[in-house]
């Protein structure tokens, strides 16, 4: 097939042709180029094409219409080359395995960075904008957790958890990918632009919409269903119950995906979409990175990658003191706080403190935010 992605956007500004239309006909022609010199009676013969729809695709290349959208797709086209995206269409071998079995995939979408074979291998990490200290320190810390093992973290490079997420993708040298609600050339929020940008280095930025486009919020939901889509399954931590990670939940489940949830403080109102998740059965309780991966695991044709591995494989740096054995034996396979470090370990917590400091330094193990330490 030859698809010509100014063609290609040119054909998505035909009114009335929405994705499952613009593929239809791609699909039948085998190629863009052709549909321009297809007759109505050629239409007819695509699938979802009726004869009304036939001939308003041939107005609409007889109208100004057409005229404006092909320099609407050379400005396009300009503006991706000038900010180092480019367009990748539902044709194209790069194209994400996950995205192209759901019900409506983007026929192209604009993108900065990679995409690997091996990012069918991810799980999107969703919730509030405003998390508490506990969600966004959870976020981080289970994305860190998965991204040694393979597993590609996915997210929507939003404030709050989306923003954990990623960093803890980062931190944990893994790959993740952000699925943003505005065009690719124009980050939201604007005190993410770094994070964009190690983001490209060490994965990818996507969009559906197009360059320029603004982050208004009729944009977010359809993004949802690409974060969701793109993911083997999704995990939420923290939302409220009509927050925009409820309806990535409700998008997964659609799209026959594992969604799971992290339980939230009963006391609070503000975060209990996760609770509601859990509660009516649409999300499977996950207290730590395991429960996600024996889930997802039958999912994998490959299986998961050789590189797993669980906390009890942590081999303990040599020549430890007694007290930086004991302090090290405290920790769990999960990130742990230094108090419940210190209260295992039978030390004072500034005690704990200083051996943890020393274990950092013999590369034993990690601090997180919140004074949590994981495992190396």
């Amino acid at each position: 097939m030859n698809i010509d992605a100014r063609e290609l956007i040119i054909l998505s500004a035909i009114p009335g042709i929405g994705s499952q239309r613009l593929r239809g006909l791609v699909n039948h022609f085998r190629d863009t180029h052709p549909v321009f010199q297809a007759t109505a009676a050629d239409l007819i013969h695509v699938p979802g094409i009726e004869k009304t729809t036939a001939l308003s695709i041939r107005a609409f290349f007889r109208s100004e219409q057409y005229n404006v959208a092909k320099h609407n797709a050379d400005n396009q086209l300009s503006r991706a080359n000038k900010s180092g995206a480019r367009i990748l269409t539902c044709w194209d071998k790069e194209y994400p395995t996950n995205l192209m079995r759901i019900y409506d995939p983007p026929p192209y979408l604009f993108v900065r960075g990679t995409l690997r074979e091996d990012d069918e291998c991810s799980v999107a990490v969703v919730g509030t904008r405003s998390p508490t200290d506990y969600g966004r320190t959870l976020a981080e810390a289970l994305s860190m957790e998965l991204a040694p093992m393979g597993v590609t973290v996915v997210s929507g490079l939003a404030r709050g958890i989306d923003t954990a997420a990623h960093l803890g993708a980062l931190k944990g040298r893994g790959r993740s990918i952000a699925v943003i609600g505005s065009g690719i050339d124009l980050i939201y929020p604007p005190e993410n632009k770094q994070l964009a940008q190690r983001l490209i280095a060490s994965g990818a930025l996507l969009s559906e919409c197009a360059m320029g486009a603004k982050p208004d919020a009729i944009n977010f939901p359809r993004r949802n269903r690409i974060i969701s889509g793109i993911s083997l399954g999704t995990l939420v931590v923290e939302t409220g119950i009509r927050g925009g990670a409820m309806i990535t939940a409700a998008t997964a489940l659609d799209q026959n995906r594992e969604v799971f949830a992290v339980p939230a403080s009963i006391n609070g109102t503000q975060q209990s979409g996760a609770n509601l998740l859990i509660k009516e059965g649409r999300a499977k309780l996950i207290e730590n990175v395991q429960d996600i991966l024996s889930e997802l695991e039958p999912r994998l044709k490959k299986g998961l990658p050789t590189n797993r591995r669980s906390g009890r494989e942590h081999s303990p740096p040599p020549e430890l003191t007694l007290f930086e054995g004991k302090v090290y034996h405290a920790i769990g396979s999960e990130p742990t706080h230094v108090d419940l470090i210190a209260m295992n370990a039978g030390l004072s917590t500034a005690d704990t403190l200083v051996h943890l400091l020393s274990l950092e330094l013999k590369g034993g193990v990690r601090q997180i935010p919140g004074k949590f330490f994981l495992k190396t």
